[in-house]
């Protein structure tokens, strides 16, 4: 399972410090009823990535090459998924930001978010993010080349939706446990993390898109 782990964790990480999904959360717990909410988000978020399991990890499944890790389906998708990285990388990079523009429209209508609009939020981000569908793709591919029985799988995806969320639920966990203590914390992340967003976003798709491609090009060239 430590190898199986070690294929994944760059998925996992690419989840983890991806800023727009925990500066939600925060902006959720930081408004009234906060922790229903942000709660709500993470389970939509949930829901789509079981979903994506189930629809996709038979699939995958039967494409899978006995060495782990090593099949052309997880290189493909290693060396899309470092090439949509890149792209990604090189438009936050060119985009100009004005400090003193209004927070964004979806920002703004978190305040009036319910918990059920907080859950179709959240499943809608997961359904129609690109990097989110392929790093997802790529994390059951390598569960799948793992060649694992079904106890097994099953058990790998659901740490890795635990572990892609870790940051996610740990907020909603301390804001849950201490409402008081954590509302200056909670000020404070989401105001580093909006102000470093760009630097934050740039930083982390530019080095998982050099490591996916390289893995990509490396897994392909060796078959």
């Amino acid at each position: 399972m430590a190898p199986l782990f070690g294929e994944l964790l760059p998925m996992i990480l690419g989840n983890v410090l991806a800023p727009l999904w925990l500066i939600i959360v925060l902006l959720l717990l930081a408004r009234p009823g906060g922790v229903v909410k942000a709660a709500a988000f993470v389970l939509g978020m949930t829901v789509v990535r079981v979903a994506q399991g189930v629809l996709f990890g038979a699939v995958l499944a039967s494409g899978a090459s006995e060495d782990n890790g090593g099949s052309p389906v997880v290189a493909t998708l290693k060396l899309l998924l470092g090439i949509l990285l890149l792209i990604a990388a090189f438009k936050k990079w060119r985009k100009e930001e004005d400090p003193d523009d209004p927070p964004p429209k979806w920002m703004q209508s978190l305040d009036q978010t319910t918990a059920l609009k907080a859950l179709g939020l959240g499943a809608l981000g997961v359904a129609v993010g690109p990097k989110l569908w392929a790093f997802t793709l790529s994390a059951l591919a390598v569960i799948s080349a793992a060649e694992l029985d079904w106890a097994g799988a099953i058990t790998a995806y659901a740490a890795y939706i635990v572990f892609a969320q870790i940051l996610l639920i740990l907020a909603i966990l301390v804001s849950a446990v201490a409402p008081q203590a954590s509302r200056a914390f909670l000020q404070r992340a989401i105001a580093w993390l909006t102000a470093y967003n760009r630097p934050i976003s740039v930083t982390v798709a530019l080095v998982f898109g050099l490591l996916f491609t390289w893995g990509g090009v490396s897994g392909l060239l060796a078959r």
